[in-house]
């Protein structure tokens, strides 16, 4: 934790006054498991307080910036930044993946490379910093490692196909539209996966990517191309 508090005080001026807060945010089920005796704690407390946190601070952030936007729209770019992938990539940018204790069945299938530990790592990390310092230090700390991409237009750019394939499939009334995966494959660290986009029962397209999220997006991506080809 030493070359962690280090970092965080050099590159953020963070500064932890409850050092156990912060080891525990940087502790994954896992290790705590593995330690049982020890009597550990887990992250997943701190990741829920976190989410709310980051949720909060988003959202206040994108109704001031974009005062023009209806709901619909702002709801979508805060889904973009705040999602497991944007907030695993986040964790890495501040090499938050060097420092998470893993059990070692976790270390060994990869789980430091993992999206949603690595997602989980950021919310927790948001939620101890809260504790120790405050909303203002969270928000701080986001406007410095977060908001700068968002200022680039980094997520306004994203697309959300599902919510986009559903508007146009329903615009004449209830369709049911399912997400099916239909394949997966890899080791659980590097999974892979196939899914297929149901409209009322029947195969429409599908779509591949490394979580079932990212998959579903392609197959609507598909099925919209297609929707659009036989306009």
């Amino acid at each position: 934790m030493k070359e962690l508090k280090e970092k965080l005080a050099r590159e953020f001026q963070i500064h932890f006054s409850d050092e156990e807060l912060l080891e525990t945010a940087f502790t994954h089920t896992s290790y705590a498991n593995e330690h049982r005796l020890l009597n550990i704690s887990h992250n997943e407390r701190l990741e829920f307080l976190g989410d709310a946190v980051l949720q909060l601070i988003i959202s206040d952030y994108l109704f001031r910036k974009y005062p023009q936007k209806p709901e619909g729209d702002l709801s979508k770019m805060r889904s973009t930044i705040v999602r497991e992938e944007s907030l695993a990539g986040f964790s890495k940018a501040c090499d938050f993946d060097r420092y998470i204790k893993l059990g070692k069945g976790e270390e060994k299938s990869g789980g430091r490379e993992r999206a949603t530990i690595l997602g989980d790592l950021f919310e927790a990390f948001l939620g101890a910093l809260v504790l120790d310092s405050g909303v203002e230090a969270a928000r701080d700390f986001l406007y410095r490692v977060m908001i700068p991409q968002v200022e680039i237009g980094n997520y306004e750019r994203v697309m959300d196909y599902k919510t986009t394939l559903q508007e146009l499939l329903q615009v004449k009334g209830d369709i049911k539209i399912d997400y099916r995966v239909i394949k997966e494959s890899g080791p659980a660290h590097d999974k892979h996966f196939e899914v297929a986009v149901l409209v009322e029962g029947k195969k429409m397209s599908q779509g591949a990517g490394k979580s079932k999220k990212m998959a579903e997006q392609n197959a609507a991506q598909n099925a919209l191309e297609q929707l659009k080809r036989g306009s």
